[in-house]
Protein backbone atom coordinates (compact mmCIF):
# COMPACT_ATOMS: atom_id res chain seq x y z
CA UNK A 1 0.00 0.00 0.00
CA UNK A 2 1.00 3.55 -0.82
CA UNK A 3 1.18 6.35 1.01
CA UNK A 4 -1.86 8.93 0.24
CA UNK A 5 -2.30 13.06 1.46
CA UNK A 6 -5.09 14.05 2.67
CA UNK A 7 -4.75 17.63 0.87
CA UNK A 8 -4.40 15.82 -2.42
CA UNK A 9 -7.55 13.35 -1.53
CA UNK A 10 -9.84 16.43 -0.48
CA UNK A 11 -9.00 18.29 -4.00
CA UNK A 12 -9.11 15.43 -5.98
CA UNK A 13 -12.38 14.11 -4.38
CA UNK A 14 -14.30 17.29 -5.39
CA UNK A 15 -12.74 17.05 -8.98
CA UNK A 16 -14.36 13.75 -8.97
CA UNK A 17 -17.62 14.59 -6.96
CA UNK A 18 -18.02 18.17 -9.95
CA UNK A 19 -17.48 16.10 -12.62
CA UNK A 20 -18.56 12.25 -12.47
CA UNK A 21 -21.86 10.90 -13.14
CA UNK A 22 -23.75 7.70 -13.80
CA UNK A 23 -23.95 6.82 -17.20
CA UNK A 24 -26.13 3.54 -17.66
CA UNK A 25 -28.57 5.04 -20.13
CA UNK A 26 -30.50 1.86 -21.50
CA UNK A 27 -33.28 0.97 -19.92
CA UNK A 28 -31.62 -2.82 -19.89
CA UNK A 29 -28.50 -1.33 -18.24
CA UNK A 30 -30.09 0.89 -15.84
CA UNK A 31 -31.51 -2.50 -13.73
CA UNK A 32 -27.75 -3.12 -12.63
CA UNK A 33 -26.77 -2.31 -8.83
CA UNK A 34 -26.65 1.86 -8.89
CA UNK A 35 -23.05 3.31 -9.50
CA UNK A 36 -21.69 4.91 -6.47
CA UNK A 37 -18.90 7.64 -7.10
CA UNK A 38 -15.97 7.18 -4.34
CA UNK A 39 -13.39 9.60 -3.51
CA UNK A 40 -9.69 8.95 -4.16
CA UNK A 41 -8.35 5.72 -2.60
CA UNK A 42 -6.99 2.59 -3.25
CA UNK A 43 -8.03 0.64 -6.17
CA UNK A 44 -5.88 -2.81 -6.27
CA UNK A 45 -7.91 -5.91 -6.86
CA UNK A 46 -7.83 -7.35 -10.25
CA UNK A 47 -9.87 -9.73 -11.61
CA UNK A 48 -9.81 -12.32 -14.38
CA UNK A 49 -10.72 -11.67 -18.22
CA UNK A 50 -12.06 -13.64 -20.75
CA UNK A 51 -9.17 -12.39 -23.19
CA UNK A 52 -5.68 -11.00 -21.78
CA UNK A 53 -5.08 -9.14 -25.54
CA UNK A 54 -4.31 -5.75 -23.63
CA UNK A 55 -1.36 -7.90 -22.60
CA UNK A 56 -0.04 -6.97 -26.61
CA UNK A 57 -0.16 -3.47 -26.48
CA UNK A 58 1.26 -2.91 -22.71
CA UNK A 59 4.64 -5.29 -23.49
CA UNK A 60 4.78 -2.21 -26.21
CA UNK A 61 4.23 0.59 -23.65
CA UNK A 62 6.51 -1.03 -21.07
CA UNK A 63 9.26 -0.79 -23.71
CA UNK A 64 8.95 3.12 -23.69
CA UNK A 65 10.02 3.70 -20.41
CA UNK A 66 13.37 2.62 -20.77
CA UNK A 67 16.03 5.28 -20.48
CA UNK A 68 17.34 5.95 -23.90
CA UNK A 69 21.10 4.25 -24.53
CA UNK A 70 23.59 6.92 -26.87
CA UNK A 71 22.70 7.53 -30.42
CA UNK A 72 25.48 5.20 -31.99
CA UNK A 73 25.56 6.23 -35.16
CA UNK A 74 24.93 10.36 -35.41
CA UNK A 75 24.88 10.21 -39.16
CA UNK A 76 22.43 7.61 -40.12
CA UNK A 77 19.05 7.42 -39.86
CA UNK A 78 17.16 6.87 -36.33
CA UNK A 79 15.05 4.10 -35.39
CA UNK A 80 12.74 3.64 -32.60
CA UNK A 81 15.04 0.47 -31.64
CA UNK A 82 17.88 3.04 -31.63
CA UNK A 83 15.81 5.19 -29.23
CA UNK A 84 15.55 2.14 -26.94
CA UNK A 85 12.41 0.69 -28.05
CA UNK A 86 12.67 -2.63 -29.56
CA UNK A 87 8.94 -3.33 -30.82
CA UNK A 88 10.33 -7.29 -32.07
CA UNK A 89 10.73 -7.97 -28.27
CA UNK A 90 7.56 -6.64 -27.24
CA UNK A 91 5.72 -9.29 -29.38
CA UNK A 92 8.28 -11.77 -28.60
CA UNK A 93 6.96 -11.29 -24.70
CA UNK A 94 3.31 -11.25 -26.65
CA UNK A 95 3.76 -14.45 -27.57
CA UNK A 96 4.79 -16.13 -24.49
CA UNK A 97 2.38 -14.91 -22.72
CA UNK A 98 -0.20 -15.98 -25.15
CA UNK A 99 1.23 -20.03 -24.04
CA UNK A 100 -0.21 -18.81 -20.71
CA UNK A 101 -3.08 -17.31 -21.54
CA UNK A 102 -4.46 -17.80 -24.77
CA UNK A 103 -6.64 -15.42 -26.39
CA UNK A 104 -4.27 -12.77 -26.66
CA UNK A 105 -4.95 -9.82 -29.89
CA UNK A 106 -7.15 -7.81 -29.22
CA UNK A 107 -7.09 -4.12 -28.35
CA UNK A 108 -9.53 -4.70 -24.98
CA UNK A 109 -9.95 -7.68 -22.59
CA UNK A 110 -13.47 -8.81 -22.05
CA UNK A 111 -15.40 -10.35 -19.52
CA UNK A 112 -18.55 -11.77 -19.64
CA UNK A 113 -21.59 -10.02 -18.50
CA UNK A 114 -25.39 -11.67 -18.66
CA UNK A 115 -25.83 -10.89 -22.41
CA UNK A 116 -23.24 -8.42 -22.45
CA UNK A 117 -19.45 -7.95 -22.63
CA UNK A 118 -17.18 -6.09 -19.96
CA UNK A 119 -14.48 -4.95 -21.63
CA UNK A 120 -11.48 -3.43 -19.95
CA UNK A 121 -8.39 -1.59 -21.06
CA UNK A 122 -5.18 0.08 -19.17
CA UNK A 123 -2.16 2.35 -20.19
CA UNK A 124 -0.22 4.82 -19.71
CA UNK A 125 1.15 8.07 -21.52
CA UNK A 126 4.95 6.54 -21.92
CA UNK A 127 7.82 9.28 -21.97
CA UNK A 128 5.01 11.98 -23.70
CA UNK A 129 5.54 12.86 -19.61
CA UNK A 130 9.00 13.85 -20.03
CA UNK A 131 8.23 16.59 -22.31
CA UNK A 132 5.37 17.85 -19.91
CA UNK A 133 8.20 18.24 -17.65
CA UNK A 134 10.09 20.19 -19.81
CA UNK A 135 7.17 22.51 -21.39
CA UNK A 136 5.59 22.47 -17.97
CA UNK A 137 2.02 21.52 -19.95
CA UNK A 138 0.03 19.25 -17.47
CA UNK A 139 -3.35 20.46 -18.31
CA UNK A 140 -3.82 18.41 -20.68
CA UNK A 141 -1.19 15.05 -20.56
CA UNK A 142 -4.85 13.65 -18.68
CA UNK A 143 -6.55 13.80 -21.87
CA UNK A 144 -3.92 11.28 -23.10
CA UNK A 145 -4.50 8.99 -20.44
CA UNK A 146 -8.21 8.56 -20.44
CA UNK A 147 -7.35 8.67 -24.45
CA UNK A 148 -5.02 5.73 -24.22
CA UNK A 149 -7.55 3.44 -22.68
CA UNK A 150 -10.98 4.26 -23.90
CA UNK A 151 -9.74 4.19 -27.74
CA UNK A 152 -8.60 0.67 -27.38
CA UNK A 153 -12.32 -0.57 -25.78
CA UNK A 154 -14.41 1.14 -28.17
CA UNK A 155 -12.71 -1.15 -30.90
CA UNK A 156 -14.83 -4.10 -29.70
CA UNK A 157 -18.16 -1.82 -30.08
CA UNK A 158 -17.95 -1.11 -26.06
CA UNK A 159 -19.47 1.98 -24.31
CA UNK A 160 -16.79 3.03 -21.65
CA UNK A 161 -18.59 3.43 -18.17
CA UNK A 162 -16.07 3.75 -15.90
CA UNK A 163 -12.35 5.43 -15.52
CA UNK A 164 -9.83 5.10 -12.70
CA UNK A 165 -6.54 6.76 -12.93
CA UNK A 166 -3.16 6.14 -10.47
CA UNK A 167 -1.11 9.22 -10.14
CA UNK A 168 2.35 8.46 -8.41
CA UNK A 169 5.45 10.93 -7.96
CA UNK A 170 7.74 11.50 -5.84
CA UNK A 171 6.77 14.78 -3.49
CA UNK A 172 3.05 15.55 -4.02
CA UNK A 173 2.95 19.01 -5.99
CA UNK A 174 -1.42 19.82 -4.86
CA UNK A 175 -1.47 22.23 -7.41
CA UNK A 176 0.22 20.24 -10.07
CA UNK A 177 -1.62 17.06 -9.44
CA UNK A 178 -5.02 19.37 -9.63
CA UNK A 179 -4.16 20.35 -13.58
CA UNK A 180 -3.28 16.61 -14.24
CA UNK A 181 -6.43 15.31 -12.82
CA UNK A 182 -8.10 18.50 -14.46
CA UNK A 183 -6.90 16.99 -17.37
CA UNK A 184 -8.33 13.23 -16.54
CA UNK A 185 -11.83 14.65 -15.55
CA UNK A 186 -11.75 16.45 -18.98
CA UNK A 187 -10.60 13.11 -20.73
CA UNK A 188 -13.77 11.20 -19.13
CA UNK A 189 -16.15 14.08 -20.13
CA UNK A 190 -15.09 13.46 -23.60
CA UNK A 191 -16.32 9.88 -23.58
CA UNK A 192 -19.18 10.08 -21.72
CA UNK A 193 -17.61 7.71 -18.72
CA UNK A 194 -17.43 8.44 -14.97
CA UNK A 195 -14.38 9.04 -13.09
CA UNK A 196 -14.74 6.37 -10.54
CA UNK A 197 -12.19 6.68 -8.54
CA UNK A 198 -7.75 6.09 -8.38
CA UNK A 199 -4.92 6.58 -6.24
CA UNK A 200 -2.62 9.15 -5.37
CA UNK A 201 1.07 7.43 -4.27
CA UNK A 202 3.46 10.12 -2.81
CA UNK A 203 7.02 7.85 -2.67
CA UNK A 204 9.75 9.66 -1.63
CA UNK A 205 13.14 9.06 -3.84
CA UNK A 206 11.07 6.99 -6.08
CA UNK A 207 10.88 9.60 -9.28
CA UNK A 208 13.08 13.08 -10.10
CA UNK A 209 12.04 16.28 -8.08
CA UNK A 210 8.97 17.64 -10.08
CA UNK A 211 8.37 14.24 -12.17
CA UNK A 212 5.26 11.65 -12.03
CA UNK A 213 4.12 8.75 -13.21
CA UNK A 214 0.31 7.93 -14.72
CA UNK A 215 -1.46 5.04 -15.64
CA UNK A 216 -5.28 4.47 -16.24
CA UNK A 217 -8.11 1.88 -16.67
CA UNK A 218 -10.97 1.64 -18.29
CA UNK A 219 -13.96 -0.45 -18.44
CA UNK A 220 -16.96 -0.01 -20.89
CA UNK A 221 -19.92 -2.60 -21.96
CA UNK A 222 -21.47 -4.18 -25.26
CA UNK A 223 -23.86 -6.73 -25.68
CA UNK A 224 -22.74 -10.09 -26.83
CA UNK A 225 -23.95 -9.58 -30.48
CA UNK A 226 -22.96 -6.18 -31.15
CA UNK A 227 -19.71 -7.05 -30.51
CA UNK A 228 -16.93 -5.69 -33.24
CA UNK A 229 -14.45 -8.48 -33.88
CA UNK A 230 -12.93 -8.53 -37.10
CA UNK A 231 -14.35 -11.64 -38.20
CA UNK A 232 -16.74 -11.26 -40.82
CA UNK A 233 -14.13 -8.79 -42.69
CA UNK A 234 -13.60 -9.79 -45.92
CA UNK A 235 -11.31 -8.57 -49.32
CA UNK A 236 -12.47 -6.04 -50.96
CA UNK A 237 -14.00 -4.36 -47.36
CA UNK A 238 -12.60 -0.49 -46.89
CA UNK A 239 -10.53 1.20 -44.77
CA UNK A 240 -12.20 4.25 -42.92
CA UNK A 241 -9.59 6.74 -41.14
CA UNK A 242 -10.20 9.07 -38.65
CA UNK A 243 -7.26 12.21 -38.43
CA UNK A 244 -5.20 12.45 -35.68
CA UNK A 245 -3.87 15.51 -33.72
CA UNK A 246 -0.47 14.73 -34.51
CA UNK A 247 2.04 12.28 -32.13
CA UNK A 248 -1.13 11.44 -29.75
CA UNK A 249 0.80 9.63 -27.15
CA UNK A 250 3.05 6.58 -28.71
CA UNK A 251 6.56 7.12 -29.91
CA UNK A 252 8.30 9.49 -27.91
CA UNK A 253 11.21 7.93 -27.23
CA UNK A 254 12.00 8.30 -30.76
CA UNK A 255 10.73 12.18 -30.85
CA UNK A 256 13.05 13.28 -27.95
CA UNK A 257 16.14 11.39 -29.91
CA UNK A 258 15.18 13.29 -33.12
CA UNK A 259 14.49 16.55 -30.83
CA UNK A 260 18.04 16.12 -29.35
CA UNK A 261 19.90 15.21 -32.88
CA UNK A 262 18.07 18.17 -34.59
CA UNK A 263 19.48 21.18 -32.39
CA UNK A 264 15.78 22.87 -32.30
CA UNK A 265 14.28 23.04 -28.93
CA UNK A 266 10.31 22.95 -27.73
CA UNK A 267 10.20 26.39 -28.07
CA UNK A 268 11.43 26.83 -31.85
CA UNK A 269 8.61 27.04 -34.11
CA UNK A 270 7.47 23.83 -36.03
CA UNK A 271 8.91 23.99 -39.58
CA UNK A 272 5.69 24.43 -41.29
CA UNK A 273 3.36 25.46 -38.89
CA UNK A 274 2.26 28.19 -37.30
CA UNK A 275 2.74 26.51 -33.26
CA UNK A 276 5.85 25.71 -31.56
CA UNK A 277 7.60 22.20 -31.41
CA UNK A 278 6.49 21.80 -27.60
CA UNK A 279 2.76 22.86 -28.80
CA UNK A 280 2.47 20.30 -31.73
CA UNK A 281 4.02 17.39 -29.57
CA UNK A 282 1.59 17.53 -26.60
CA UNK A 283 -1.37 18.32 -28.48
CA UNK A 284 -3.67 15.72 -26.67
CA UNK A 285 -4.77 12.53 -28.08
CA UNK A 286 -8.24 12.30 -29.63
CA UNK A 287 -10.83 10.54 -27.72
CA UNK A 288 -13.16 9.05 -30.99
CA UNK A 289 -15.50 7.47 -28.40
CA UNK A 290 -18.67 9.61 -29.54
CA UNK A 291 -17.53 9.50 -32.97
CA UNK A 292 -17.06 6.19 -33.27
CA UNK A 293 -20.19 5.13 -31.57
CA UNK A 294 -22.36 6.90 -33.83
CA UNK A 295 -20.72 5.17 -37.01
CA UNK A 296 -20.82 2.16 -35.18
CA UNK A 297 -24.79 2.51 -34.74
CA UNK A 298 -25.44 3.21 -38.24
CA UNK A 299 -24.00 -0.35 -39.32
CA UNK A 300 -21.08 -1.43 -41.56
CA UNK A 301 -18.68 -1.53 -39.00
CA UNK A 302 -16.78 -4.77 -39.25
CA UNK A 303 -13.39 -3.98 -37.63
CA UNK A 304 -11.74 -1.42 -35.84
CA UNK A 305 -7.94 -0.88 -35.24
CA UNK A 306 -6.61 2.14 -32.56
CA UNK A 307 -3.30 3.47 -33.97
CA UNK A 308 -0.88 3.23 -31.50
CA UNK A 309 2.77 1.98 -30.82
CA UNK A 310 3.61 0.01 -34.28
CA UNK A 311 1.83 2.15 -36.67
CA UNK A 312 -0.59 0.50 -39.18
CA UNK A 313 1.72 -1.95 -39.67
CA UNK A 314 1.34 -3.85 -36.35
CA UNK A 315 -2.20 -2.38 -35.82
CA UNK A 316 -4.18 -2.67 -38.24
CA UNK A 317 -3.59 -6.83 -39.34
CA UNK A 318 -4.52 -7.13 -35.39
CA UNK A 319 -8.02 -6.94 -36.66
CA UNK A 320 -8.11 -9.20 -39.73
CA UNK A 321 -8.70 -12.99 -40.01
CA UNK A 322 -6.27 -14.68 -41.32
CA UNK A 323 -5.39 -14.76 -44.96
CA UNK A 324 -6.18 -11.30 -45.58
CA UNK A 325 -3.95 -7.84 -45.53
CA UNK A 326 -4.31 -4.09 -46.39
CA UNK A 327 -3.38 -2.00 -48.96
CA UNK A 328 -2.90 1.62 -47.72
CA UNK A 329 -3.55 4.79 -50.33
CA UNK A 330 -0.31 7.00 -48.96
CA UNK A 331 -1.74 10.10 -50.57
CA UNK A 332 -5.41 9.46 -49.24
CA UNK A 333 -4.75 12.33 -46.37
CA UNK A 334 -2.92 14.99 -45.48
CA UNK A 335 -0.05 13.85 -43.33
CA UNK A 336 0.40 16.54 -40.62
CA UNK A 337 3.92 18.90 -40.53
CA UNK A 338 4.89 17.26 -37.19
CA UNK A 339 5.85 14.15 -38.84
CA UNK A 340 7.43 15.67 -41.80
CA UNK A 341 9.38 17.50 -39.96
CA UNK A 342 10.54 13.90 -37.82
CA UNK A 343 11.12 12.14 -40.57
CA UNK A 344 13.61 14.84 -42.40
CA UNK A 345 15.21 16.10 -38.59
CA UNK A 346 15.43 11.89 -37.51
CA UNK A 347 16.93 10.89 -41.30
CA UNK A 348 14.18 8.37 -40.80
CA UNK A 349 13.18 5.40 -42.94
CA UNK A 350 9.22 5.31 -44.38
CA UNK A 351 9.04 1.30 -43.30
CA UNK A 352 10.36 2.94 -39.68
CA UNK A 353 7.25 5.76 -39.63
CA UNK A 354 4.93 3.62 -40.91
CA UNK A 355 5.42 1.48 -38.05
CA UNK A 356 6.34 3.62 -34.88
CA UNK A 357 3.93 6.79 -35.53
CA UNK A 358 0.09 7.26 -36.69
CA UNK A 359 1.19 9.72 -39.78
CA UNK A 360 -1.96 11.46 -39.12
CA UNK A 361 -4.52 8.61 -38.59
CA UNK A 362 -5.85 7.76 -35.11
CA UNK A 363 -8.30 5.29 -35.86
CA UNK A 364 -9.38 2.71 -38.70
CA UNK A 365 -12.45 1.23 -39.09
CA UNK A 366 -12.71 -1.67 -41.45
CA UNK A 367 -16.40 -1.40 -43.49
CA UNK A 368 -18.29 -2.62 -46.06
CA UNK A 369 -17.91 -0.50 -49.37
CA UNK A 370 -21.88 0.46 -48.98
CA UNK A 371 -21.24 1.60 -45.17
CA UNK A 372 -18.03 3.70 -46.77
CA UNK A 373 -20.39 5.41 -48.56
CA UNK A 374 -22.44 6.36 -46.00
CA UNK A 375 -20.08 7.22 -43.63
CA UNK A 376 -17.69 9.21 -46.10
CA UNK A 377 -21.45 11.18 -47.16
CA UNK A 378 -21.84 11.67 -43.36
CA UNK A 379 -18.70 12.85 -42.83
CA UNK A 380 -19.24 16.50 -44.67
CA UNK A 381 -19.01 18.85 -42.16
CA UNK A 382 -19.72 16.86 -39.20
CA UNK A 383 -16.45 15.08 -38.73
CA UNK A 384 -13.28 14.63 -40.98
CA UNK A 385 -12.38 10.78 -42.62
CA UNK A 386 -10.64 9.61 -45.69
CA UNK A 387 -10.69 6.49 -47.69
CA UNK A 388 -7.18 5.32 -46.95
CA UNK A 389 -7.08 1.93 -47.88
CA UNK A 390 -8.92 -1.80 -48.92
CA UNK A 391 -8.45 -4.94 -47.21
CA UNK A 392 -6.88 -7.77 -50.00
CA UNK A 393 -6.16 -11.35 -50.23
CA UNK A 394 -2.57 -11.89 -48.89
CA UNK A 395 -1.00 -10.96 -45.40
CA UNK A 396 0.55 -7.77 -43.60
CA UNK A 397 0.47 -3.91 -44.59
CA UNK A 398 1.42 -2.69 -47.90
CA UNK A 399 1.49 1.16 -49.10
CA UNK A 400 0.60 2.37 -52.57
Amino acid sequence: MTNTVAAANAEISRCVAASSRPIFDKPTIATQPPLVIRPYRLFSQRFPLLSLSLLERNSMSSCRLRSLPNDSDASGGLTYKDAGVDIDAGSELVRRIAKMAPGIGGFGGLYPLGDSFLVAGTDGVGTKLKLAFETGIHETIGIDLVAMSVNDIVTSGAKPLFFLDYFATSHLDVDLAEKVIKGIVDGCQQSDCALLGGETAEMPDFYAKGEYDLSGFAVGIVKKDSVIDGKNIVAGDVLIGLPSSGVHSNGFSLVRRVLARSGLSLKDQLPGAAVTLGEALMAPTVIYVKQVLDIIGKGGVKGIAHITGGGFTDNIPRVFPEGLGAVIYKDSWSVPAVFKWIQQAGKIEDAEMSRTFNMGIGMVLIVSKEASQRILEDANGAYTAYRIGEVVNGEGVSYH
